[in-house]
């Protein structure tokens, strides 16, 4: 590949070229969302980071087979090994079949993504589609020795495992301390050991959703999933695994200790986790009870808002970090954000109004240069964006007639922007429907308006001329006069 690409591997903890197993072919499967309930900020932010993933990449020119499951029904919540199904519960409360309340939310969590202009995957499996794949999975583990049945449901040994290899080696967990600090619970409950975890369980009487099993009627714990279905669309080997930092430990480290205890060793080369959405610190949350839904960013009406948030702001404020910062959520920050994404999208505008010049003063393949060098070296958008603010700020001095630019380098310019701001980081011009249609005439008008003033001018009709001006700027628009005409924009 032309683009030599880093990217930061959690299992080896630095940053690694990226070098994939079977180039041209990419495999890359990412933990997607539980769909009981609303998607909210901290499910965009994975959506949007691995979208960034699978586009550079495709861009760059591998063929990515991008893998994005949905947890829906029969499974527990996280690493609980009892209590029970969340979906399947507010099935029972909603008088409605799970599956109705499973297509509700993912029917919502698909328009939001789409509003976020996150690509869909290669092949979203469901992991109730796939109870046969996760049974095998669990069959296997008990055949070479490291899991036990007890009292119908199945567990992974995780004292046996760590002996023979190291759990914990994802989370850097001392797993030793924590077995000894817990030995003297065992026998408490019908798992050997408190660390054990679900991987078959036994469905109480009052379980929606079963399957038989060699082991009886149950359901399969919650980390099979990823294990059974990564394996089955992407083989025992693949490029990336990625997900949110919440789910290292201990659903990623359970990944990795099911595939080695089936296997024989891992699945996965490249470990790759996006960190948390904070609110005040905080990490939000349904659990916590924190979280805003992205609809309600859409239409302003939470609490926490002062105003709503275009879908284009959100995705521009979770880019404006990298991927492995912490993102902390403010009112401020947003209001930042929808600025900085006026800032562009005006100079795109203006880009596409500037007549090229016979000569060029400005650096613009170095621009596009700079721009690859940060999405090589572990994606780093914050960088690129302050990049396409370089070339915004070149754009306006064009416009202001402080610098020439040719064709070439114009052409080039477009399409810069065109690559990074739309086709990798995703961006596209906002659409309103009516209120879109409203706000082209209004423009279209605001136009005319200094049409005739310009008209004034040439006629030397200084009154007509400042008039104009001078009404339109206590409406709160910001004139400005250039070499090819005018330029406005509306600055209340």
């Amino acid at each position: 590949m032309e683009q030599q690409l880093t990217i930061y591997n959690t299992l080896s903890r630095k940053k690694e070229v990226f070098e994939p197993l079977h180039a041209p072919n990419v495999g890359m499967y990412v933990c997607g969302p539980t769909v009981y309930g609303d998607a909210h900020l901290g499910h965009a932010r994975p959506a949007i980071t691995f979208d960034i993933v699978f586009r550079y990449l495709t861009h760059i020119g591998y063929k990515v087979r991008y893998v994005r499951n949905i947890t829906d029904v029969g499974h527990l919540e996280h690493d609980a090994d009892e209590g029970e199904d969340k979906i399947a519960k507010k099935a029972r409360l909603e008088e409605l079949e799970p599956m109705e309340v499973v297509q509700y939310y993912l029917n919502r969590y698909r328009n939001a993504m789409n509003a976020l202009n996150v690509l869909p995957p290669s092949i979203e499996p469901h992991a109730s589609g796939h109870i046969i794949e996760q049974i095998k999975l669990v069959e296997e583990i008990v055949k070479h020795g490291y899991a036990y049945e007890s009292q119908g449901s199945v567990y992974f040994d995780v004292p046996k495992y760590n002996k023979e290899h190291h759990y914990g080696k994802l989370s850097g967990r001392n797993i030793d301390d924590l077995l000894n600090t817990t030995r003297d619970l065992d026998g408490q409950s019908e798992k050997r050991n408190p660390s054990d975890f679900a991987l078959w369980k036994k469905a109480s009487p009052e379980h929606i959703m079963r399957w038989p099993s060699p082991w009886g009627d149950g359901f399969p714990g919650w980390h099979c999933e990823c294990t059974a279905m990564g394996r089955k669309y992407l083989g025992e080997h693949f490029d990336i695994h990625g997900g949110g930092m919440d789910l290292i430990f201990p659903h990623h480290e359970c990944e990795i200790a099911q595939s080695v205890a089936s296997q024989g060793d891992d699945m996965v080369r490249y470990w790759m986790h996006n960190n948390m959405i904070t609110v005040n610190g905080t990490k939000m949350g349904k659990s916590l009870g924190n979280f805003i839904t992205l609809d309600e960013f859409f239409t302003g009406t939470h609490p926490m808002l002062t105003q709503a948030y275009s879908s284009m702001t959100i995705r521009f404020f979770i880019l404006m970090a990298h991927y492995r910062s912490t993102v902390d959520f403010s009112n401020e920050a947003l209001q930042a954000s929808e600025k900085g994404l006026a800032r562009l999208m005006e100079a795109v505008d203006h880009l596409n109004k500037i007549a090229p010049s016979s000569e060029s003063d400005v650096d613009v393949k170095g621009l596009r240069e700079k721009c690859y060098a940060a999405m090589n070296d572990d994606l780093n958008t914050p960088i690129v964006i302050s990049h396409l603010f370089e070339g915004a700020k070149i754009i306006n001095n064009i416009i202001s007639g402080n610098n020439k630019i040719n064709a070439e380098d114009l052409n080039t310019l477009k399409e810069t922007f065109n690559l990074f701001l739309f086709d990798i980081l995703g961006m596209k011009a906002e659409s309103g429907g009516s209120s879109n249609n409203r706000e082209e005439a209004y423009g279209k008008v605001v136009d005319m308006l200094l049409e005739q003033r310009m008209q004034a001018k040439a006629n030397k009709d200084w009154a007509t001329s400042d008039k104009i001006r001078n009404e339109l700027t206590a409406l709160g628009f910001e004139i400005k006069d250039t070499k090819d005409g005018f330029e406005w924009k509306l600055t209340k």
